[in-house]
């Protein structure tokens, strides 16, 4: 009898398993959902919305216009649209209509933008008495005359830029008031794929709004939205607006900056892009403490080590990035650094993407000494290396690089270090730094150097255009192009 009650006991709990489990199972997401709500209270007062008013010259001739002008991140490919509202579709010009005002005159009109930023916390020592500093996207704020500042309490401030940074799209703004709450900030470089992360800001000009997803991937490079480039790739969902927002942990720290998305119809399609907030932090308190960023250098032009390359020098794939040039009396022509070196670790940390050793580079404080090893001929050399100073009007020593795939061949932008190798002015063309052996491109005796300058008769300025002029080929799958070889230049005609 005892034996038949013990087992009627035993039947009874394991035929209440899965209820017991699917109550734990509603429990927990009750908990993630209460996650949620306590990372927006926490950050939502701190998150604005900023509207700006921008002024620009009435053009004479012009089939569309956009509020910043032709050049701008406006005038970029839909599939990495930035995020601004409908209102900067661009409006529509009759070629050859004269804009209204006087004859012969070209009158402003007034343009409106939206955007987010958030209050951050500085490093101690940079805050002003009785302002608060607000982090955003230099391309919401770039050209504005007027920038209003919104909280989420109805509170509205007219903010001044504190400084921009074009090459990294960081900018600080500043008002008058230490009566907001501040953000803290995370670390970035402790962020791990899969993470949960809420991003906060007004896609549509829809105020504070909450999406929530994961770290897709980190360290995205090579993009073409900005010079220097390591995003945080997230499929949390911002749409245009979103731009300047934080990007958020479940601690409410911020560990990026939306930026941009990739997009085929100009809202969200599960893959947006935001600035590492290790590196906005970095180039923010810069521009807080002096105004300026002071980036570090080099000298040298680098490329990926494709395996093609790495079988021809003896070495494993993707084990550091080529030196393909080295500038004379640089700090790393005076360190010993050569042309064909392979980069295997710079600060004691590895390297094996081009973008983040620049980043790296790009961060370091001029006149620091820094260990940097590098292969040669199979064999590794420790070097120590002085940073120097980049120019502020120097480019960055590798561009962006673009693969055309469908005619075997890939480029890179025209740096001043490439544009003096080949005689050519920086974001004069693009040049070639892979072709594909018995590719339609390697047929027409195109060749690593070759200089692209026209597209179908259109200047190539960067690497982005020349993806361009592939995707704008279509169906009829045909490219004219212009080409330099030394100081030869020809038409060439490919067609696949």
């Amino acid at each position: 009898m005892k034996n038949k009650i013990i087992r009627l006991l035993l039947l009874s709990w394991v035929f209440a398993l899965p209820a017991h489990a699917q109550e734990d199972g509603i429990e927990n997401l009750r908990n993630t959902s209460k996650a949620f709500a306590s990372v927006a209270r926490k950050v939502s007062p701190s998150v604005v919305f900023i509207q700006v008013e921008a002024s620009q010259k009435q053009p004479a001739i012009q089939q569309f216009s956009t509020p910043f002008g032709q050049g701008s991140p406006f005038d970029n490919d839909d599939m990495l649209r930035r995020f601004f509202g409908d209102q900067f579709r661009g409006i529509p010009q009759v070629p050859g209509q004269q804009a209204p005002g006087r004859q012969g005159a070209q009158p402003r009109r007034k343009m409106m933008g939206q955007g987010s930023g958030f209050v951050f916390k500085v490093d101690s020592g940079l805050l002003s008495a009785d302002k608060a500093y607000i982090m955003t996207n230099n391309h919401v704020v770039d050209h504005a005359d007027k920038i209003t500042i919104k909280f989420q309490n109805g509170k509205e401030y007219t903010a001044k830029v504190k400084g921009t940074d074009p090459k990294s799209d960081v900018a600080v703004l500043e008002i008058e008031t230490d009566d907001v709450p501040a953000l803290k900030l995370g670390s970035s470089s402790r962020l791990e794929v899969g993470e949960w992360v809420v991003a906060i800001g007004n896609p549509f000009g829809l105020s504070h709004t909450l999406t929530v997803g994961v770290v897709s991937a980190k360290g995205r490079s090579s993009v073409g939205i900005n010079d220097y480039e390591n995003f945080i790739q997230t499929d949390a969902a911002i749409n245009p607006g979103n731009s300047g927002g934080p990007l958020v942990d479940l601690d409410g720290r911020v560990i990026g900056m939306n930026t941009a998305i990739f997009s085929r119809s100009g809202g969200s399609m599960g893959i947006g892009f935001a600035i590492p907030i290790d590196l906005a932090k970095n180039i923010a308190n810069q521009l807080i403490n002096t105004g300026e960023v002071v980036r570090g250098r080099i000298g040298v032009v680098i490329q990926p080590l494709t395996s093609e390359l790495a079988d021809s020098f003896g070495i494993e794939a993707k084990q550091g990035i080529l030196v393909a040039q080295v500038s004379d009396n640089s700090p790393a022509q005076q360190a010993g650094i050569e042309q064909g070196d392979v980069i295997i670790s710079y600060q004691g940390k590895k390297v094996d993407n081009v973008g983040r050793f620049r980043n790296s580079v790009s961060l370091t404080t001029p006149g620091s000494k820094e260990d940097i090893v590098v292969l040669r001929n199979g064999k590794r050399k420790n070097l120590m290396i002085t940073i120097g100073k980049q120019d502020s009007d120097q480019q960055i020593a590798a561009g962006p690089t673009q693969s055309a795939d469908e005619i075997g061949l890939t480029v890179q932008s025209v740096t001043s270090l490439l544009a003096k190798q080949f005689n050519i002015k920086a974001g004069n063309g693009v040049v070639v730094t892979q072709v594909k052996p018995n590719s339609i491109a390697a047929m027409a005796g195109i060749k690593i150097g070759t200089v692209i300058l026209q597209a179908n008769r259109k200047q190539m300025k960067n690497a982005t255009d020349f993806k361009q002029a592939i995707k704008e080929s279509g169906s009829k799958k045909s490219l004219v192009l212009l080409v330099k070889d030394n100081d030869f230049q020809r038409f060439v005609v490919l067609k696949w």
